[in-house]
């Protein structure tokens, strides 16, 4: 489901009704426990979090003008997505967060790489997501960023 926004606000009024309200509550959820450092933003047609240049002059190394991405979130056609890159990259952190996330939710964990899958909306454990947000500063993301992007 592609959605062509200029801000998270006419992003959002383009969705249905029922992803209205769960992107909205997850854009607050994302907001309120975000570390400094971070900007919100529309980045790959989706609502996005990223470490702007003014943070990170060096931006994205696919493509040096687009900032650095962190976090996007996104209604697709069956389900709701966050992709959280330092979950991607962060070892300890995606252990942590496959840990928690039975104790918080009954659904099975949906996930690929950055990308998790939320298909039963009414499901979504906000709490949780709140708490993953507050786990990685910019500098936290910056760095291991670069080491992994030196490993290559």
């Amino acid at each position: 489901m592609q959605i062509n926004a200029g801000n998270p606000e006419s992003y959002i009024s383009q969705l249905p009704e029922d992803r209205k309200f769960v992107i909205s509550k997850m854009r607050k959820v994302i907001l309120e426990n975000l570390p400094k450092g971070f900007e919100e933003t529309i980045s790959y047609g989706m609502i996005g979090y990223v470490v702007p240049h003014s943070v990170y002059p060096n931006g994205y190394h696919c493509d040096p003008k687009l900032p650095l991405p962190f976090i996007n979130i996104a209604s697709q056609k069956n389900f709701v997505a966050l992709y959280h890159m330092g979950i991607y990259a962060d070892e300890n952190l995606m252990k942590w967060f496959t840990a928690e996330y039975p104790k918080h939710c009954k659904t099975k964990l949906d996930m690929g790489k950055s990308c998790i899958r939320f298909k039963k909306i009414d499901q979504i454990p906000y709490d949780l997501i709140g708490e993953l947000i507050s786990r990685m500063t910019s500098e936290k993301w910056i760095e291991i960023y670069e080491t992994n992007l030196k490993k290559k």
